[in-house]
């Protein structure tokens, strides 16, 4: 369901004085021995709203459940609001334009809203308290207790094994999964779908493997590089050249290195068109003409047919 922005704020504070007692004032009183009645003992969330300018101070990450979550809060990058934890969850976001606001549905949607944004950004914040268990491997069972002693004990045993019999599996299914959305994502944007198609395009690098390390040394999936060349393509057709511009430096710096097609592509016409573009690109390859030896020569050539007798 949708609000604008005012009218979400308005049916909240109506709702504020009838509310039960918060978490932390039913924790803070089972904590000290208060006999409290079994509705107020159950907890109720507690919300941040915060309407803050870009960029965001905020690092997010994908949680298990597709969400998107605050892995940290760092003021030296953006603006930030002191009371977000990591582990905090978005559950409304400002739409793209206007003052609508979004229910969050899943990371890749919270990243599209949050980078075509025009204005402040507003976000409703689901406090969490620093619980990360959101944003962890979900593998805490008793196979993972017994790899763990084993590691510990510089065995090898049924724990190890079961371990990594799972991982394999999980791993085969995570490029699966991920191939499917892929391939989605492109029929979107063949389509003319091309926000749908960036909404899919960011989860899938959200799926992006943690701590990944390939062949050669590499430090991120094969499918990772192409996505965020096909993101830089989509903000490109939305005129979002900074954001483009951002996705096209994170391929290359992944590993993307068909250049020619960077020069070349259509879809990235708007981004060639900025003056961040042939920086960054010559940045990872050789410029096609080398200006600096150009003006070099011309002003050894000039010096030469500018002298007098």
């Amino acid at each position: 369901m949708m609000f604008t922005r005012f009218t979400w704020v308005y049916l909240q504070a109506s709702t504020v004085a009838s509310a039960a007692p918060s978490a932390r004032s039913v924790r803070a009183a089972v904590s000290s021995g208060t006999q409290t009645p079994e509705a107020a003992v159950k907890q109720e969330d507690e919300y941040i709203e915060v309407d803050l300018p870009k960029p965001l101070g905020f690092k997010f990450i994908r949680g298990n459940d597709g969400g998107a979550y605050v892995l940290e809060n760092d003021p030296s990058i953006g603006n930030t609001d002191p009371r977000v934890q990591a582990g905090d969850k978005i559950v409304e976001i400002s739409a793209s334009f206007g003052q609508e606001v979004w229910k969050a549905e899943n990371y890749g949607q919270i990243m599209y809203a949050i980078r075509t944004r025009n204005g402040n950004v507003y976000l409703k914040i689901k406090r969490n308290f620093g619980d990360l268990s959101f944003i962890k491997d979900d593998v805490s069972d008793g196979s993972e207790k017994s790899f763990k002693r084993e590691r510990n004990g510089g065995n090898y045993g049924a724990g190890t094994k079961e371990i990594q019999e799972r991982n394999y599996i999980q791993k085969r299914e995570n490029e699966r999964k991920r191939r499917e959305l892929f391939d989605d994502a492109l029929a979107k944007f063949k389509s003319g779908k091309v926000e749908d198609a960036l909404v899919e395009f960011e989860n899938i690098i959200s799926l992006e493997p943690r701590n990944f390390v390939g062949d050669g040394g590499a430090r991120n999936t094969p499918i990772f590089k192409v996505t965020q060349y096909n993101v830089a393509c989509c903000y490109a057709m939305l005129d979002q050249a900074d954001e483009g511009i951002k996705s096209l430096e994170s391929a290359m710096a992944s590993g993307f290195d068909n250049y020619d097609q960077i020069r070349k592509d259509k879809n990235l016409e708007k981004l060639r068109a900025s003056p961040k573009f042939q920086p960054i690109l010559d940045k990872y390859d050789e410029p096609v003409i080398n200006w600096g030896a150009i003006k070099a020569t011309a002003g050894i050539f000039g010096g030469w047919f500018g002298k007098k007798d």
